[in-house]
This record gives C-alpha cells, structure tokens and sequence, in this order.
C-alpha cells in the first residue's frame, strides 16, 4: 500500500507531533507532506522523508498568519497516487484531495480513484472557530496586534467559509475525544470515529516506580542560559520545594493553555506551584509570579526526570480548554491525581473523585476553590496509575490498522 502522511507544520513537539511519529513509524517509508519543517525545533523526524514547498521560505514566527497560504498550498499538493493519506491536522492540512474526492468530483486522468484520505482531525481550526475570540485578544504579534486584529476580523468570513469547504475533502474522520468529536460535527457537519491519541503510559509508570524519595536534578538546557547555570538553578528549586505540598503544570507556555489561571490560583490559595515548559508566553509569566517563594519554574526536562517530579508531586493543574491533553494522561499513569477544567477532552480520563476532579469555569477563583476541594479527599496513587491504562501506544496502534483496514479496498 502506497501512504503518504500530511500535517500542517513539524517546527515545535507536541501532542499532534507525537500522534504524526507514531503514524511514521507505522509506516516508516511514507513521506510527510508539510507546510513548515524545522528539525532543529523537532529532532523526531530525521529519518523521514520530510517534504515542504514554497512556505518553507518564510519564517516561522509568521505561522498564524499563514492559514490561507497553507490552504491553498495543501489543496494544490497532487497526492491522487497514494492508496493512502492520513493527515494529522487541526488547521489547514485537511485540505488535501485524495484520488477518491478527485474521481466522484469528476476529474479526468485521476492517477489511483481508489485512494483515500483519512483525517486524524484533533480540532477544528481553532483560530476560526472556538478559540477565535481568544486569538483576537492576543494574535502575538506585539505592536502589530492592532493591525493583525483588523484584518482578521475583516476576512474571518471567508476564510471559515473556505475552511468548511476544505472539511468536506477528508473520505473519513478520525478525532481524539468526545469533545472534539461534538466540534466537528457542530462546525464541518461531519462524523468522526473516536480514537483516543497514543501515550506513553507504561514510560510514566516506570519513570515513577523508579522515583527515589530523595529530590531529583533537572539535567536540560534552559532557555538564554548555560546548561552548568541551569543544572545549578534546578537543583536551588528542588531543594527549596517539598513536592509532596506542590502542583504541577506543564506545557508549551502560549496564552491559550491558561497558565496564568494556574499561577493566579496557587497565589490565591497559598499553595506551591512548579511550572515546568517555555514558550512565548514564559516572561509574562514570570512577571505575573512577581517572585514569589510559591511559583517556581523549570524548562522543559526528559521523560524520566519528569515522570518522578509527577510521581511526587500534590498534584497536576490543567486549566486549558483542550480537545484531549496528553500531559495530564501522562500525569495520571504517574500516578498524579488531576485538577482539570470539566470541558474538552479532560472529561474522557478524569473520573472526579477517582483520579482527580474537575473544576466548571475557567477562572483563577474555580480553580482555587477546586484546589481546596482537592485537598479534602484522599487518591489511591496506584489506582490513578492503572485509570489510563486504555490510553497505551499499544492500543492506538491497534486501533489505527483496524480502523484502516476496514476503510482501504
């Protein structure tokens, strides 16, 4: 079977990133068809055959206000000679054709009629749709946000127009929660099958089970400084923080993951917080911490070292409205009970009681009272562990080739 795998960008690691590896790794000859690919920003894909077009020349900063570019780039790229495209999107890469769409559409000289395309859709293009208002607070672009937030509000129309458009192009659907599931249907009108991203559930068990009660050393480079400064810095906060007391976040640090929420409500509660991650958001984040002794912040560390701070910590705080979470799931086979905001995808592995709870809005005052509430119940650690047992690489792979095989002539 001929593959050809698509996603929107590869320039940064995150949980769509790790959903395109294991489809890479399925099929390891498939070519990845993207709009932007930085290697130096995602090492994943070295041994790929990574392919880019004409928006590889711009910067990468310039992402959000690429969409039509990238719409119109992905609905040119001929892919009608694939038995198979599987495009892991939630933006613009959905608009591929496969050699199926192009044949009922009456195309001549279609190179394979048969071909399909499956779309791991993980969301609908968030900047149009449920994130819109939020992204018009802050596009990014500093002194141009005035004038970004102009123009976007003058072509919204049409570009959601031709995002629904592009929605129909996909033969089959494939998303990772309820939640998202509910989205597409409500702004492409289509029907989606469920299966859940992959995670690496039995590396946080074993990163756990090997926790030493002793306090454990951040060992990656941190952001503007030497990696000796860093390891120094690292190991200051660890010292200074019983874990057993401190909640945990992580994440690529962007207004839309809610961060702020999190150091707001452990200020307000007067309980510790780590903040573990970067991003463009990391200064303000900083500032709004205005040094205090309860908000502490690390970059972004392995697998291993992050899996034992999760092993000891109080508990994980996970105020984004998201259409799965893959931090919060690797919390949980930790064994790190959850405090999650009860919308989006936290509500297919949060059990509130069992494993964590679930806070109703997304405010700094829920949280904290969620927090408190939090503190007043007792968690079985080896039982938060085995709740996300379903959420394996195993099983997505499983899932992914029944899903397919029934699909493909």
């Amino acid at each position: 079977m001929k593959v050809a795998l698509v996603c929107d960008w590869l320039t940064n690691v995150g949980g769509a990133e790790k959903v395109l590896l294991e489809l890479h790794q399925m099929y390891p000859k498939a070519p990845i068809y993207t709009s932007k690919y930085d290697p130096k920003g995602i090492d994943w894909f070295k041994d790929a055959e990574v392919r880019t077009g004409w928006l590889q020349m711009f910067p990468t900063k310039l992402r959000r206000i690429l969409g039509p570019f990238r719409q119109w780039y992905f609905s040119h790229l001929d892919l009608s000679e694939y038995d198979l495209i599987i495009s892991v999107t939630g933006a613009e890469a959905k608009s591929v054709k496969s050699g199926k769409w192009l044949h009922e559409k009456g195309k001549k000289n279609v190179k394979n009629p048969k071909g399909i395309h499956i779309s791991y859709c993980h969301v609908p293009t968030q900047y149009y749709w449920q994130m819109y208002e939020m992204y018009l607070k802050n596009p990014g672009f500093g002194v141009l946000n005035p004038l970004i937030r102009l123009g976007f509000r003058l072509t919204v129309r049409p570009l959601r127009s031709a995002d629904r458009r592009a929605a129909k192009r996909p033969d089959y659907y494939l998303t990772i929660s309820e939640y998202a599931k509910e989205q597409i249907k409500k702004y492409y009108n289509r029907e989606a099958s469920i299966i859940h991203p992959p995670v690496e559930i039995e590396d946080f068990k074993q990163g756990s089970n090997n926790s030493e009660k002793s306090q454990v050393n951040n060992k990656r480079k941190g952001n503007n400084k030497s990696k000796k400064s860093q390891e120094k810095d690292s190991t200051q906060v660890v010292e200074n923080l019983d874990l057993a007391k401190t909640y945990i976040t992580t994440s690529r640090q962007v207004n839309w993951k809610r961060i702020d929420l999190a150091v707001k409500a452990c200020e307000m509660s007067q309980r510790h917080l780590l903040v573990i991650g970067e991003g463009p958001e990391h200064d303000k984040l900083v500032k709004m911490a205005k040094g205090s002794e309860l908000v502490q912040f690390l970059p972004l560390m392995k697998k291993d070292d992050l899996a034992r701070y999760l092993s000891q910590a109080k508990g994980y705080l996970f105020p984004s409205l998201e259409p799965f979470g893959i931090a919060p799931v690797e919390a949980l086979a930790a064994g790190c009970p959850v405090i999650a905001f009860g919308e989006g995808g936290a509500r297919d592995y949060v059990i509130d009681g069992k494993n964590g709870i679930l806070f109703s809005e997304q405010s700094a005052k829920s949280l904290a009272e969620a927090i408190l509430r939090f503190e007043k119940m007792k968690f079985d650690r080896v039982k938060i562990s085995k709740s996300v047992n379903e959420f394996d690489v195993q099983r997505f792979d499983k899932e992914i080739k029944a899903f397919i095989h029934g699909k493909v002539e």
